[in-house]
């Protein structure tokens, strides 16, 4: 049974694994929420094999709904901004070094995603959508943002340097991974949880849209 935060804006509402950072997915409503939740299951499997950690898409895929949030202006956007009360819990060196994991495990398997996906991707019915360049850079720029949630002032790494990309993100895990009271550590920061789970789902939401926009499409 997996412990779910269902964030509620007045158009979308998020469901959030809150022990598997990235692991979010949004819906109209709760229940349409809590089932693409589910639907995702099998392909956030391989973020917790990267990991080493056990997951059955079956058992973990069963939800018990332990927090619900109020979203913002962002929830409807589609972002999941809301931290959780389970967030800001004093963080353990076991669970540090458990979120730092999944974190890592995110990015490689966004790094993969991009390795393997065309140059351009199949766009939305209304011609939309970036390409695949394109979203990396994106996500690059975001963690350029995020970074300074958790007290850093880093610049966004080149999209083509890998060595500054690693270096970059290994800071991040650094500060991801001490062992915490729980709290943010900037005023205005992020708790160390909520930001794993933010960046996490940013890096996993956009390699599963890649992954769904390089395949032809259906009938």
């Amino acid at each position: 049974m997996t412990d779910v935060a269902i964030e509620s804006g007045s158009k979308r509402v998020f469901a959030a694994a809150l022990e598997w950072p990235g692991w979010a997915r949004s819906g109209r409503d709760e229940d349409s929420a809590l089932g693409a939740l589910g639907a995702y299951a099998a392909r956030y499997a391989a973020v917790a094999k990267k990991a080493r950690f056990a997951f059955d898409a079956r058992a973990d895929g069963a939800f018990r709904v332990v927090e619900r949030l109020a979203g913002s202006a962002n929830t409807d956007f589609g972002v999941p901004g809301t931290i959780a009360k389970r967030d800001t819990r004093p963080l353990a060196a076991p669970e540090a070094r458990r979120i730092t994991a999944l974190v890592k495990a995110a990015w490689a398997v966004f790094d993969e995603v991009i390795a393997d996906a065309p140059a351009e991707l199949r766009k939305g019915p209304r011609g939309g959508g970036r390409d695949r360049d394109q979203i990396a850079e994106h996500v690059l720029g975001a963690e350029g943002v995020y970074v300074r949630k958790l007290g850093l002032r880093l610049k966004p790494p080149a999209p083509d340097d890998r060595r500054e990309i690693a270096d970059f993100r290994a800071t991040m895990l650094d500060v991801l991974g001490k062992p915490s009271d729980g709290k943010a550590p900037v005023e205005k920061g992020w708790p160390q949880r909520y930001a794993a789970r933010r960046i996490a789902w940013h890096a996993l939401d956009h390699a599963w849209e890649i992954q769904d926009r390089s395949a032809p499409p259906k009938g």
